[in-house]
């Protein structure tokens, strides 16, 4: 039996809670760029008199590569952590009618606030 010292349990734990999300920081930027008008109905209408739906969906992809690059960096935890819990929370909030294909994020939303719980005492 392998044993596991509670340093090594709490890097790991925070390893995969870092690598989880940002894979799926990763994804949804990749995805956005390859195939734009599957990711444009999550725009919130409001935007588009400020700026381009397009436009912004671009500068979100490349803020969520550079998220994603800064959590797996593990530099600095709390703020991209709490970052994208507070991106993930307005993303659920502006697309409530559209939970059936969200509920997945609200996964994403509590990983990424316990990530930020446990990268606390390092920020």
């Amino acid at each position: 039996m392998i044993n596991i010292t509670k340093n090594q349990d709490n890097y790991l734990a925070l390893l995969f809670l870092r690598l989880g999300i940002s894979i799926t920081l990763f994804y949804a930027a990749i995805s956005a760029f390859l195939n734009p008008t599957s990711w444009i109905g999550f725009i919130p209408v409001w935007t588009g008199s400020i700026i381009d739906g397009n436009t912004f969906l671009h500068i979100h992809s490349i803020f969520n590569i550079f998220l994603g690059f800064w959590l797996l960096s593990n530099k600095k935890v709390f703020y991209p952590s709490i970052i994208v819990f507070l991106l993930t929370l307005f993303i659920i909030l502006f697309n409530l009618g559209a939970l059936d294909i969200l509920f997945r994020d609200i996964a994403i939303l509590f990983s990424s606030i316990a990530l930020a719980i446990l990268a606390y005492k390092d920020k």
